[in-house]
């Protein structure tokens, strides 16, 4: 008989909290949404910024919930505590303390869903896996990832994010990484930090969750590495790898050469020449792949076997994902980049489309702002002009108010509409594509990008 998550006892013990239940009742699936109820699932009734989940308590229950963890209410299928998400952190804590995994923290300003993901893909080559889901990298999603940690589980990926500063520490305090990977620093979420030099220095609040004798893992191809490096002396981490295409870099990056879509690269590791392929686009998915390179290295995987699974390694949803719709001679190419943005990200997913061709038609950038860049805004979206002229676009559709900036900088007669929401913008562009265009939708995931790139795969999906 296959061990369950958690008993109800095991919940009782980690949380404190009362119940009616059997002790042995099993539990083997956590969740806080009360639509998605997996098998002997134990409900969280969290409060969030806009529902309670008290309130929907007894749709989990009616929905298959074996039981709900609750600071409030009665009945003979709850768990009550003192707070919901208190106890939620109480179970991650407890899954964490019986893990022998080996367990990655991934954060940074650009990058760490991709790089979770490639170092996810690797591990699962070499054994059980648990990782992140989406990007459930918050004061929620982190302890609830915890909590589904399954103890048989080998290897453990935790992403990290934040967009103030104090909020990465409490979350690697949680993980307790053995591994602490930071990507990249770039201006995300500039208005809260000021300065990239600030963003760095809470990326780096990793590191108070750092393992003794644990290992950080630094991309090197950013200005603001000094500031890392800093910051893992005065947190006495033992010891610091970096990546990059840096000179000196300790998994350096060489020869990135791109054919049909796929991108080849030499890495280099204490003398040791390491052919990497990737069959997804993009010199920030060498760096990202390098760093699950280095990582895998760390827990003592076969190189052969990191760079077999980082061949098959491909873009998620959102995030430079690549659609074609439609068949035969009629097909219509997307770029799904509509997660996230920043100058960083944007110039990298600018780049990439430069290098695609339309299959018949028109190329054409759907562009949504960067959010929470604070004063820099207007000066960061034009910046963009350079990268997105180079695209070659044909067309050029601006979504919100700080691509105002941007359609100064390219010129009025450049672009083909700037709406204030993706909504206005929707049906302008769906009345302009046609088969044979290429098309990359990018920006923040607050501009609601996500929608427009729903509507055109529904249009041009089947024909």
């Amino acid at each position: 008989m296959t061990q369950p998550l958690y008993t109800i006892d095991a919940i009782l013990a980690a949380t404190g909290g009362t119940s009616a239940l059997d002790p042995a009742t099993p539990i083997n699936s956590i969740t806080i949404d009360s639509r998605e109820i997996g098998p002997d699932a134990l409900f969280v009734a969290i409060k969030g910024d806009r529902f309670d989940g008290h309130d929907f308590v007894e749709t989990a229950l009616n929905n298959g919930a074996v039981a709900a963890l609750v600071n409030r209410g009665h009945g003979d299928r709850r768990v009550v505590v003192s707070d919901a998400l208190e106890g939620l952190r109480a179970i991650g804590r407890a899954a964490r303390d019986r893990s022998r995994a080996i367990v990655v923290g991934v954060t940074g300003s650009v990058g760490k869903t991709t790089t979770k993901e490639a170092i996810r893909v690797v591990f699962e080559a070499a054994g059980e896996t648990h990782a992140s889901i989406k990007s459930f990298n918050n004061h929620w999603g982190v302890p609830l990832m915890l909590a589904r940690f399954p103890e048989r589980a080998q290897f453990g990926v935790f992403e990290m994010g934040m967009s103030a500063p104090d909020e990465i520490r409490p979350l690697a305090q949680l993980v307790r990484p053995h591994i602490a990977v930071i990507t990249t620093i770039a201006p995300a979420h500039l208005e809260s930090f000021g300065s990239l030099d600030g963003i760095a220095r809470a990326k780096a609040e990793i590191f108070a969750g750092l393992e003794p004798g644990g290992t950080a893992v630094l991309n090197a191809d950013h200005q603001q590495l000094a500031v890392l490096l800093d910051e893992a002396s005065a947190a006495g981490v033992g010891r610091i790898v970096t990546y990059g295409e840096a000179s000196g870099a300790d998994w350096r990056i060489l020869n990135i050469e791109i054919a049909a879509d796929k991108y080849f690269a030499t890495i280099d590791h204490d003398g040791e020449r390491h052919a990497l392929v990737l069959n997804v686009p993009g010199r920030h998915m060498v760096a990202n792949a390098t760093a699950a390179l280095a990582v895998s290295y760390l827990a003592g995987i076969e190189s052969d076997v990191a760079l077999r699974a980082l061949a098959g390694f491909g873009a998620q949803a959102g995030r430079g994902q690549r659609l074609r719709l439609g068949s035969g001679d009629r097909v219509l190419l997307l770029t799904d980049e509509s997660y996230n943005a920043n100058t960083a990200s944007m110039n990298a997913a600018l780049e990439v489309f430069a290098a695609q061709t339309a299959p018949g038609g028109r190329k054409v950038v759907i562009l949504g702002d960067m959010l929470e860049l604070g004063e820099q805004s207007a000066s960061l979206h034009a910046s963009l002009a350079p990268a997105v002229t180079a695209t070659g676009a044909d067309r050029i559709y601006l979504i919100g108010p700080g691509m105002a900036a941007l359609a100064d900088a390219v010129g009025a007669g450049r672009v083909a509409a700037h709406t204030q929401t993706a909504a206005e913008m929707a049906e302008i562009v769906l009345n302009d594509l046609a088969y044979g265009d290429a098309v990359m939708v990018k920006g923040s995931n607050g501009v609601g990008l996500a929608g427009i790139v729903d509507k055109i795969r529904n249009q041009f999906g089947n024909n």
